[in-house]
């Protein structure tokens, strides 16, 4: 495979380049401080050229191939910029299921970054098993009224929407009960209980309560009962590693660890073959996404390989850092979480067994 930029991409780096180096060092890359300003950072993207690039020209992006977004990810991972807002899977989710008039009134504030999102699906005994979730929708004239608890809901305390998962019918057989809605986040009956890490960011996730909150019933998506197809897509989206941007950083971050070492330890030597791993996997899905493959499954293998790696540097960056180093002992904390956020990696396993292999069937 030829890896090389075409001449259009080659000059797309460039000018990329030469923003990020004007521009990025006036954002904060990490902590509470990034999360504050991810809103900005979106909106300066957006507005030079840089954001939403493969996504609709219809509701403001620009209707190119998925290639640009590596590039994009690539250059910001080399000039230390912030990392590209994550909300592709949540374009996938409604732009396959919403109605032409939900698209019309919502893709485009979403992707220029005036509006903001988060997405209510997780609940505390509701993870990776989410079709037992037990937030309720109850029909009352032209309203829905919402009541239950989610969380680790990313940026709910800062979000104008909410992409929720709520059961309708509790007769139903669990998977076909579940419909989605978009529902305004401000309002009475909404209550934030932002979650501190371990790593102590203290703005990234929260608690939403729900008691008595109110969504218009034209703005479900789809009909009674379509939600899990809805959360399937977004789920399979939110899994594959070539659209959250991370592989690039990946590499970096092994390459400043063994600058830092002089030299590859076994640590990072292993990080460094898992990285190359990743790499090249993505970029074969990205083969398959500009010949028009699409992947639902398979999401679940990319984001076990995903799991791997980013515990494999993070266990690096603990070897070289120790408790020592509060941005490398960061990295090693934030990668442990990654086998239980998007789902667990227990659950990717059986998802790949039964669905990919076909076995227990």
């Amino acid at each position: 495979m030829d890896y090389r930029d075409s001449a259009d991409e080659a000059a797309f780096r460039e000018r990329l380049r030469e923003w990020l180096d004007e521009h990025a060092a006036d954002f904060p890359t990490s902590g509470d401080e990034y999360w504050a300003r991810q809103g900005e950072w979106h909106q300066a993207l957006y507005q030079a050229g840089f954001f939403g690039l493969s996504w609709p020209r219809r509701f403001g992006g620009q209707d190119l191939p998925p290639v640009y977004d590596v590039i994009l990810d690539e250059e910001l991972a080399r000039a230390a910029a912030p990392p590209r807002p994550s909300l592709g899977y949540l374009l996938h989710g409604l732009g396959r299921h919403a109605s032409p008039e939900l698209q019309e009134r919502f893709l485009p504030g979403m992707i220029n970054g005036t509006e903001r999102w988060c997405q209510g699906f997780s609940e505390p005994g509701a993870g990776s098993d989410l079709a037992s979730l037990r937030t309720t929708a109850t029909r009352e004239g032209d309203e829905y009224v919402i009541n239950g608890h989610k969380v680790w809901t990313s940026y709910s305390d800062v979000a104008d929407w909410c992409l929720l998962l709520a059961r309708t019918d509790p007769d139903a057989p669990r998977h076909r009960g579940i419909s989605a809605f978009i529902i305004s986040m401000h309002q009475d009956g909404i209550e934030q209980r932002p979650l501190k890490m371990m790593s102590g960011v203290t703005t990234e996730f929260g608690q939403v309560l729900f008691d008595g909150a109110r969504v218009p019933a034209d703005q479900m998506i789809g009909a009674p009962g379509e939600g899990w197809g809805l959360a399937m897509t977004v789920v399979g989206h939110e899994r594959e590693p070539s659209t959250l941007g991370y592989v690039a950083r990946y590499g970096k971050l092994v390459r400043q660890l063994a600058a830092r070492e002089d030299g590859y330890s076994e640590d990072i030597a292993w990080a460094a073959v898992q990285t190359e791993m990743l790499r090249l996997h993505v970029r074969r899905r990205l083969s398959e996404q500009l010949d028009g493959v699409s992947h639902t499954s398979e999401g679940s293998l990319d984001k076990l390989l995903m799991t791997w790696v980013d515990q494999s540097v993070g266990h690096a960056a603990l070897s070289v850092g120790g408790t020592r180093d509060p941005e490398l002992l960061g990295a090693y904390l934030y990668s442990r979480a990654q086998s239980v956020m998007g789902g667990t990696s227990q659950i990717q396993k059986n998802i790949i067994a039964s669905r990919l292999l076909g076995l227990g069937v």
